[in-house]
């Protein structure tokens, strides 16, 4: 146990035990799917479900929680060292939210009532704050921009994917990681400036329940 506490990837893991946790839960628990899942009009009178359904994975294949997971320890393997646990934990949460949010607006102006599980969102959204770290450090992108270039193309063009909170998501982490280094390199308590991304992902849902409602 002490070896897991000074893992530089305690976050990542921890987020992948819950998404385990929380599947198995979806199987063999009755009601747990229901009670986690995302759709257009939950998210805006059951806001919580923004942040519950990134921990829930679809419970008719392993499929959907193995490709999001290794995702997520493959991005975790790079950024959680260099942004620190808090941080980490900030931005993974921010991009759930904000691409959730996104879907709720979207889909629903859509007048789709879809349905959405998943961290793919706050995936996406790791991809943006990957990207923000390129840019401070000078390192060459081009690489990552094909990558989730590749990634969009296919959530659009496969039935059945989210891609708007793949979208939300992903401009959710770049915003929130320029935010962060930016606030960092200017003050200790910077790492606070993403939060002010919940003003628009708040208004936003007020947007959405205005047209919705």
């Amino acid at each position: 146990m002490a070896g897991y506490k000074n893992s530089p990837l305690v976050c990542t893991y921890t987020i992948m035990a819950i998404c385990v946790l929380v599947w198995l839960g979806e199987i063999f628990v009755p009601g747990v799917f229901s009670a986690v899942v995302l759709t257009p009009s939950l998210g805006i009178s059951e806001p919580w479900r923004l942040l519950t359904s990134a921990f829930a994975h679809s419970p008719s294949g392993i499929w959907h929680i193995l490709t999001n997971m290794l995702m997520l320890w493959l991005i975790g393997r790079s950024l959680e060292p260099r942004l620190g646990r808090r941080d980490f934990v900030i931005c993974y949460l921010l991009s759930a939210v904000g691409g959730n949010t996104v879907f709720v607006l979207l889909a629903g102006l859509s007048s789709s009532s879809s349905a959405v599980v998943g961290a793919s969102g706050a995936v996406f959204g790791l991809f943006g704050v990957l990207l923000a770290l390129s840019r401070r450090d000078g390192v060459p992108s081009s690489g990552i921009w094909i990558l989730v270039g590749i990634n969009l193309v296919y959530s659009f063009i496969v039935p059945g994917i989210a891609w708007q909170a793949h979208l939300g998501g992903f401009f959710t982490g770049l915003a929130a990681g320029l935010m962060l280094l930016r606030g960092r390199d200017r003050h200790p308590s910077g790492w606070l400036a993403p939060l002010l991304l919940l003003i628009p992902i708040a208004a936003i849902l007020g947007v959405a329940s205005a047209v919705l409602g």
